[in-house]
This record gives structure tokens, C-alpha cells and sequence, in this order.
């Protein structure tokens, strides 16, 4: 290669940018000490913006287009150099290209609780959080107030910068919006908008802007929350004393049942004491030792409930009679195995030799009188 393709080699005369990331802000055109040929074609995308900076002044700045590098389209860099017209020697630059389009997709988020004075409950602390997108509109102020000399700045660099003025910007408008608490859910497009309008002032000092601000909540502090929660369910009750006499009757009930179940279980337990001793009584048997104490005795069973007949004689119904009497009855001949009888329990009248209680009186005679 000859000293003449070397020299040519050495100088610049194509310039572009492709971005291959997300979050590129602003990249250095990296030239590695070569010098820009003058009639370089420079290339601009949409979205982008390219920015001269020339021993280290802002000279032009180009917008989306495809450029000749001459003293006619660099008029600030031509003044900066001294360049007469139609001089057509190399020069040195430091070009920037910066992203203008929109970064999507930010979050923000109140770190500690806003105080703010809500007209029904007073003072009151609320957090809040959302999305925001924000774009480069001032390549050149960015990048004399933001970026300075860094070769590759990203969004991550300034985030953080950007989330605190959201903020404070947030905070200074909920403060002072005078909107209930209760309301702020149905106007967060509201609020929104005038967020975004402030931040907007705030941050074309720095050549940026938010296109686009969301509140996504709008929450309470959890023992706030629960006391409205509270207050809801009142709202749902209607009539309070009717309510608290529900109350009163379901908790005497409760209480009833729990009595029930106590007494239940002591007679229960008592009646286990009692079958205890009595067993072991039984294991003592008569030659054992005597029990230490002795149990009371169990009451004896009641007695049987005696059975009354009734009988039918001629059409008449007649009775209640006892057993006894219709034996009494029998023995007289006035009872017969034939005569229809009814006792409770019994299904309809049946013959009383077809009745077990009954058929044994027609069986059982009694004994021959004694020879005098």
C-alpha cells in the first residue's frame, strides 16, 4: 500500500449510527484520532440526532437526513475553525449521536409515604406508583447538561434522577389538588396530565420531556384501609340496633351451647365415675379389700308401665281393665279365647286367645276344690 492509500485511509468519510439496544441515550461516533474528510457523508436515522462538539464547544447539530460535511451546512463549526469559504482541509470533531425517541415503559413509585390533608378523614398518608416515558427533545442541551464526555450514556444513568423529580412533582400536585382521597382512584387521568405538565417544565432544563404519565394506584396505609373497610360494612348494616340485637341473641346462643356442652361433658364424666367404681367393686369381689370410698348406688330403673285391655262386649266397648281383671274374667267365663280385645300398640282388635299376654289365662285352671 503507498503513502498516498495510507493518508487516504486515515481520513473519515462515512458517518452513521445503527443501534443494536434499548436503552442507548447518546453514543460518541468513535473516529480513533482520524481526522473527518472534508464532504464526509453523514447519515442520520429517524430518531436520532447527531451533535458536533469541536475542542470541546457545541457546534451543529443535524437532525434525520443524509448530509454533505461542507463549510455550507456546518455554519458553527465553520466560525468555531476559522475556515474561509471553500477551504476543503480535514478537521477533528467529536460527533454524538443521541437518541430522540420515546423510552417506554418506565416505572416510578412513591419510596415514602406523601402527607397530604384529605377534606373528610384530614391528614392522611398515601403512596402511589405508575409508568412514564420520556424522550430527548434538546439533543444539544442534554448533552451539555446531562452527558457531558461520556462515550455511551444509557437510560439506567438518569432514571433514577428523573424517578425523584416524578415525585416531588407528585407530591406537590396531590398535596395541593384538594381532591378527596376516596376520589383520587377516579381521577388519576387528571392527575396525570397535571404531573406530566409540570415534570415537562422541569425537565426541559435538561433538554427532556414526558410525553406520557400513568398512575396505575392510589393506596392507603393498611390500618386506614381496614378502618373504611370497617366503616363499609356499617354502611351495609342499616339498622344498628336491630344489628346489635342480632348480635346479642347470636352470642347467647353460642353461649347456651357452650353451657350445654360443659354440663354435658360433667354428666358425662360423672356418670364414668360412678361404671369406674362399680368395676372396680366387681374386681374386688367379696374376699377383696374394701374400696377406699364407698359410690353412691345407681337409682334402681322405674318400673314397667302396665298394660290395660279393653274388650267388646256385645256392641259396647268396655275396659280399661288389667291383667288381673281379665283373669278375673276369664275364671268367671265372662272372658272368652273368642272376645275381641285392644290394648295400646296393638294393630286393631284380635281374639283374645290369639293375644300372647292373654292366651296363658285360658290355659292355666285352677286346682280341684279339697274333699271336706
Amino acid at each position: 500500500m503507498g503513502i498516498l492509500d495510507f493518508l487516504t485511509g486515515e481520513f473519515i468519510d462515512v458517518i452513521h449510527w445503527t443501534d443494536d439496544t434499548r436503552d442507548t441515550m447518546v453514543w460518541r461516533f468513535e473516529r480513533e484520532d482520524h481526522e473527518i474528510k472534508y464532504g464526509a457523508k453523514l447519515t442520520v436515522r429517524e430518531g436520532q440526532a447527531a451533535v458536533f462538539v469541536h475542542e470541546g464547544q457545541l457546534a451543529d447539530v443535524f437532525t434525520p437526513g443524509l448530509y454533505m460535511l461542507e463549510t455550507n451546512n456546518m455554519p458553527i463549526l465553520t466560525t468555531l475553525q476559522h475556515w474561509d469559504h471553500g477551504f476543503q482541509s480535514p478537521f477533528k470533531s467529536e460527533i454524538y449521536f443521541v437518541n430522540t425517541t420515546r423510552f417506554t415503559d418506565l416505572k416510578w413509585g412513591t419510596k415514602n409515604p406523601i402527607m397530604c390533608r384529605d377534606p373528610e378523614f384530614g391528614p392522611v398518608r398515601i403512596r402511589a406508583y405508575g409508568t412514564y416515558t420520556v424522550r430527548v427533545v434538546d439533543p444539544a442541551k442534554f448533552l451539555s447538561e446531562i452527558v457531558g464526555t461520556d462515550g455511551e450514556f444509557t437510560m439506567d444513568e438518569i432514571s433514577y434522577q428523573v424517578r425523584n423529580i416524578i415525585v416531588q412533582s407528585f407530591s406537590r400536585i396531590v398535596a395541593g389538588s384538594g381532591i378527596p382521597v376516596l376520589d383520587m382512584a377516579a381521577n388519576t387521568l387528571e392527575l396525570g396530565k397535571l404531573v406530566a405538565g409540570e415534570l415537562s417544565l422541569v425537565l426541559s432544563g435538561y433538554g427532556l420531556e414526558t410525553p406520557e404519565f400513568y398512575i396505575e394506584n392510589i393506596s392507603l396505609p393498611a390500618a386506614v384501609e381496614a378502618a373504611l373497610d370497617k366503616r363499609t360494612s356499617m354502611g351495609l348494616v342499616g339498622d344498628l340496633n336491630a344489628y346489635m340485637q342480632f348480635n346479642a341473641a347470636e352470642a347467647m346462643g353460642a353461649e347456651n351451647s357452650a353451657m350445654a356442652s360443659s354440663m354435658g361433658a360433667g354428666m358425662g364424666a360423672a356418670m364414668g365415675m360412678g361404671m369406674a367404681g362399680q368395676m372396680t367393686g366387681m374386681r374386688a369381689g367379696p374376699w377383696g379389700a374394701a374400696p377406699a370410698a364407698a359410690q353412691p348406688a345407681a337409682p334402681p330403673p322405674p318400673p314397667p308401665v302396665e298394660k290395660v285391655w279393653h274388650i267388646v262386649e256385645g256392641s259396647e266397648t268396655q275396659g280399661p281393665f288389667s291383667r288381673a281383671t281379665m283373669g278375673q274374667k276369664a275364671g268367671s267365663g265372662a272372658l272368652t279365647r273368642d272376645t275381641l280385645v285392644w290394648t295400646a300398640g296393638q294393630d286393631g282388635w284380635k281374639k283374645a286367645g290369639d293375644v300372647t299376654d292373654l292366651a296363658t289365662l285360658f290355659t292355666i285352671l285352677p286346682p280341684p276344690p279339697p274333699v271336706g
